[in-house]
């Protein structure tokens, strides 16, 4: 069962490129959550883990290429929200991989939860800039 459904109403920013990576990002974290709450292999979840957050970055870095581009005041705020993420997942993943930490629940309602806070009121700030 989806962790996170991504709807226009709720996430949409009306930047075509941050909307189609959203919905990327989010069926990839429905993945990663789908496999460690249904008891997949360990290999099988530390490459969906490594896909996920190979993506955010991907997608944080174009979000703030965009945002210098289009000279965006709350852009500094907003690379201090994606930092502070990479960090958590970066932190996750090396412990995960080193057998000291599993991906459960609680990690997918953690990730859920910063999207959704993050995404209205950080993203959907830059929308006017970037469309």
């Amino acid at each position: 069962m989806a962790l996170i459904t991504w709807t226009a109403a709720q996430y949409g920013t009306n930047v075509g490129f941050a909307d189609q990576e959203h919905q990327t990002l989010f069926d990839l974290l429905n993945k990663l959550y789908d496999e460690a709450t249904g008891g997949a292999e360990r290999a099988t979840i530390g490459a969906s883990l490594d896909a996920l957050i190979a993506y955010v970055v991907d997608h944080f870095a174009h979000e703030e290429k965009e945002m210098q581009a289009k000279g965006f005041g709350g852009y500094e705020r907003h690379k201090a929200e994606h930092d502070a993420l990479v960090g958590i997942c970066a932190d996750l993943q090396k412990k995960f991989h080193a057998g000291q930490a599993d991906i459960t629940d609680d990690v997918g309602q953690m990730v859920k939860g910063w999207l959704d806070s993050h995404i209205p009121t950080f993203d959907m700030a830059y929308s006017d800039a970037l469309k």
